[in-house]
């Protein structure tokens, strides 16, 4: 999906990857005609191919006591938004497959539903640790385990608002062209149920109403009406920063659990007169 208006006024990133020489193929219709149906051909390959190995896993036994996940890191905007190759944060490039086959029978009452929760790749390992009957390590795995939202249509009450991703293009073409230092070369999405907010390093932001405009035509980055939004998402985005792990060595329940009398217990005093 694509629109003229995205053309008028580009935010400056935006224009910067529309510029380089994969996303000026991928506007042309005649390379999109002739690449989207191979595309779609080498996903039809791994369909074909999956089921080779899950006639393989049953034929074993082992279908029914493994946890299934497919998956993918990126998509590809194919022309999509006047773009090629996956760089930035519209939908046809950062929204990823996800689908989980769990074989337990805890998972019954959500098996073959569809979850709306936003969920997040690194929530995958803490999954696989909680599935293999593990004890999760909070104090560096950031996700969250989905073993929840595989047991119940009803999410957590404290599961997660927004999904969040990030980009540093320093190594990519459009460094050169916007003639940026490489470490101010990173953005950062943040994705509401509603709004879609895009924090660029020495540039204005981007701003998508997922409600009115799903596909993404009209950038709101920069219309004054929509400022409640941006300092609203903004303050999400500051509160992601603020609970990321400082990757401390010590047990998380462990450290929970600490109160100042700890200190007094290991035979350390300090500054008591």
């Amino acid at each position: 999906m694509r629109s003229e208006r995205e053309l008028q006024n580009p935010h400056p990133v935006f224009s910067a990857f529309m510029e380089q020489e994969y996303s000026e193929s991928f506007a042309r219709d005649d390379v999109r005609l002739r690449v989207i149906p191979i595309y779609m051909g080498l996903i039809r390959q791994i369909d074909d191919q999956l089921g080779r190995l899950f006639d393989y896993m049953k034929q074993r036994e082992l279908f029914d006591n493994c946890m299934i996940v497919l998956t993918s890191d990126h998509g590809d905007y194919l022309g999509d938004h006047w773009l090629g190759e996956k760089d930035l944060f519209h939908e046809a490039s950062v929204k990823i497959p996800m689908i989980i086959v769990n074989p337990n029978s805890t998972a019954d009452e959500t098996r073959g539903s569809v979850c709306g929760e936003m969920v997040e790749a690194i929530d995958l390992l803490p999954t696989f640790v909680e599935f293999a009957g593990g004890k999760i390590n909070h104090e560096r795995a950031e996700g969250h385990s989905l073993i929840p939202l595989l047991r119940s249509r009803i999410a957590p009450g404290d599961w997660r608002r927004y999904a969040v991703s990030e980009i540093d293009y320093s190594d990519r073409g459009p460094r050169t062209l916007l003639n940026q230092p490489p470490y101010d070369c990173r953005a950062v999405m943040l994705r509401a149920r509603r709004w879609k907010y895009i924090h660029y390093n020495l540039f204005r932001p981007q701003l998508f109403d997922m409600q009115h405009d799903p596909k993404e035509l009209n950038d709101l980055g920069d219309d004054p009406e929509y400022q409640n939004v941006h300092a609203q998402m903004q303050q999400l985005l500051l509160g992601w920063r603020r609970r990321l792990k400082p990757r401390v060595g010590m047990a998380y329940d462990k450290l929970a659990g600490m109160g100042p009398e700890r200190d007094e217990s290991l035979g350390i005093v300090i500054g008591r007169w």
